[in-house]
Formats: C-alpha cells, sequence, structure tokens
C-alpha cells in the first residue's frame, strides 16, 4: 500500500500554538479532530500545556476550578522525591494510587486552505470549565450533520474518563451540551448520517478485572441520549491490534460500506492505524478488517516526542477527488502530520472476519513497552 507522508511533516508543532495564559507553555499540539468546511480544512487540536519555570526538584499540575462563578487554573506542586510519587509515565503524576494528569488539555481551531499550511487561532475554541473536565479535554471528534458541527471529546477528572458532546455551526461560537457517556469511556466517534433513522456512534468502554476491550455500538434519536448498545469488536491475540484498540477518524461512507480508521497497539510496534469495513445498512455488522497495519510508527517524529511509537488519528478528510484519504494524526503525543492513501487500497487491503488468522501467542506473557498499560489513551 503506497503512503503519502506530507513532506513538511510534522505540519504542527507546540511551537506553532501560543499558549493560552502567560504562566503556561505548550508541550504537545496533536490529535486533531477534522472537517471539509467552506471550501477549508478545519481541525481541532488538543493543544496540552504545563506550567512554566517549576523547579527542577518540582512536578507541577495544572487542573481547572471553579470560583465565584468563573474558572481559574490552580497548580499542585510535588516534590520529586515525595514518597509514593510516580512519574514513570510522562503523561502522568500518580502519588498514593490518585492519578493526575501531567499537562491540561483544551481544544484549539486551526483552519487551511490547503491542508498543509494552517493558521492557529491564538485563545481555545473550547476549553474545560466544569467539574467534570477539571483535569482537561481531549481527542476531539467532529461530525458534520445537516449543517451542526458536533464535537464529541474526552473529559477528564477525578470522577473519571466521561464522554463531553459540544456543537457549534460557525465555528466561531460554541455550545457545550455536558456528558453522553459517563465514565469509563472514550474514543467516540458519530456517523455523519442518520442509518435507519437513528444517529449511530462507536465508543470503547474501559474494563477492569473481568472481559476484554471491546469497540462498542450505540443509538440515538437525539444525538444527546444514546442506548441499545452492544459489543462490535475486540483487540485480537497475536495480531498489530492486541493489546488495546480504538475508534479514530469519523466513519467514511463509501460504496463498499463504512471506513472507520481504528487504532490498534502491539508490544513490537506501539501504536498504529488500521482499518475495518462495516455494513452500510446495518454498521453493527462487520465487513472486513486489516490483518496488519497500514500506518506504523516509523519516523523521528513518530517514534521520538512525548510519548514515543504513537500514530493516533482523530479526523481525517477525503480530498475533493473523491479517491484520496487525508488522514490528520498525532505523532508521538506532540505533533501533528498527515498522510495520504488511496481508498482503493485501503479497502483491497481489508480481510473478511473468517481470513483472520490470529498467530498463537499468550498476549499475557508478552513484554509490553513502557507506559502502554497506562490508561490513558
Amino acid at each position: 500500500m503506497r503512503i503519502e507522508r506530507a513532506l513538511m511533516n510534522p505540519l504542527i508543532s507546540p511551537l506553532h500554538v501560543q499558549p493560552s495564559a502567560p504562566d503556561l507553555k505548550v508541550v504537545s499540539a496533536f490529535n486533531a479532530a477534522a472537517v471539509s468546511w467552506q471550501g477549508d480544512t478545519i481541525l481541532l487540536l488538543r493543544v496540552a500545556e504545563v506550567p512554566k519555570d517549576v523547579p527542577e526538584n518540582e512536578v507541577a499540575v495544572p487542573i481547572v476550578a471553579r470560583r465565584n462563578g468563573g474558572v481559574s487554573i490552580d497548580i499542585k506542586r510535588f516534590r520529586k522525591d515525595t514518597p509514593g510519587l510516580d512519574i514513570s509515565d510522562p503523561r502522568a503524576v500518580i502519588l498514593d494510587s490518585e492519578v493526575y494528569l501531567s499537562s491540561l488539555s483544551h481544544l484549539r481551531l486551526a483552519r487551511s486552505a490547503d491542508g498543509f499550511h494552517f493558521d492557529i487561532e491564538k485563545q481555545p475554541a473550547l476549553f474545560p470549565t466544569e467539574p467534570y473536565e477539571e483535569y482537561g479535554i481531549e481527542d476531539p471528534r467532529m461530525t458534520c450533520v445537516d449543517g451542526t458541527v458536533y464535537i464529541n471529546y474526552t473529559a477528564v477528572s477525578r470522577y473519571g474518563i466521561s464522554v463531553g458532546l459540544a456543537s457549534t455551526t460557525d465555528f466561531k461560537t460554541y455550545r457545550k451540551h455536558g456528558v453522553i457517556l459517563p465514565p469509563e469511556n472514550k474514543n467516540v466517534v458519530i456517523f455523519p448520517e442518520r442509518i435507519d433513522g437513528k444517529y449511530i456512534m462507536l465508543h470503547r468502554p474501559a474494563t477492569t478485572g473481568l472481559g476484554s476491550q471491546q469497540i462498542w455500538v450505540a443509538y440515538s434519536e437525539d444525538m444527546y441520549h444514546w442506548g441499545n448498545h452492544k459489543p462490535l469488536m475486540g483487540k485480537r491475540p497475536g495480531m498489530w491490534d492486541s493489546i488495546r484498540i480504538g475508534a479514530g477518524a469519523v466513519p467514511i461512507k463509501t460504496e463498499q460500506g463504512w471506513l472507520e480508521i481504528y487504532h490498534g497497539v502491539n508490544p513490537e510496534q506501539g501504536y498504529c492505524l488500521g482499518a475495518v469495513l462495516l455494513d452500510l445498512h446495518d454498521p453493527s455488522r462487520i465487513l472486513a478488517r486489516s490483518n496488519v497495519p497500514f500506518l506504523i510508527p516509523e519516523t523521528e517524529y513518530e517514534r521520538l516526542g512525548f510519548y514515543g511509537n504513537v500514530v493516533f488519528t482523530c479526523g481525517a478528510v477525503v480530498a475533493a477527488s473523491g479517491d484520496t484519504l487525508q488522514i490528520y494524526y498525532g505523532a508521538a503525543d506532540q505533533y501533528t502530520c498527515r498522510a495520504d492513501i488511496m481508498l482503493e487500497d485501503i479497502l483491497d487491503s481489508l480481510h473478511a472476519p473468517a481470513l483472520f488468522v490470529p498467530a498463537p501467542v499468550d498476549i499475557d506473557e508478552v513484554p509490553m513497552p513502557p507506559g502502554t498499560a497506562c490508561p490513558l489513551k
């Protein structure tokens, strides 16, 4: 399969993004939702910030606080020699089983006429303001339905990892609609049209202790209340998606079915991208799936960064020609990049479920790279 990474990659780095406040600095600009809007490519970036000027012997954690009807950022500080403090994973600060995020994320708009050169707004489009968002809002997806762009995102707080929903009709004003899936859940994508009169989403609940991680399908009459949940597909021992899976870009309608780009994790390659093809009229039915990933961390900017060996998408746009998929992806949890792939090539690479031949590997015996067990993706 021919994959063309943009020669300009990374298209967006932390240096391109202005901090939201003078006492913060941007450490990552990645995992962008993407949509084609009035001739432009619109990205909604996840921008992660940390406090500036932190002493060498300290760790500082930014948290959103509500006071007197307003929102401010509190900084929790820990000495690095604090007993029980775990900062081995750069994404988290753990103290006595209490988990904080090492950075605070918000969503920032970026606009481009050519899909490569982006103008990035100076202030957040969506900022964490609610108690269930106090540790940040992350990894958005955008679904355009009847002129309204629905933005679902991961909301992180002391209450867990939930899914929030917002909307806009002009990318100037935004309305939050609250939590649509309670903890623990993430990696939500909403189909861009009603099917049999219903909105449909893919989501990935967490599993603890019992059961295996699955991508689920759910249905809604109004976009806000979701039900009739059912498991769709799980991780596969011995294959490229053996450790973790999750939906990525909003599903793309093709003549063959709904094409969903999703991420999978394995011990050798890290976070990779593959695809699954779902029935046009019944997306709970799998037609074909990737036996191998089509995008794996290979370049320096994908292997080295805030958290290495990661390619992770939250958005893709079909080119005006209709034959090419422009995938915007986060690289190493730090940069925003682009890769172009022919839709026909992706579809031709998929295999019917009956052809899956997992290798006889016990995943519990496979050593995982540092950090892959952390439930932050």
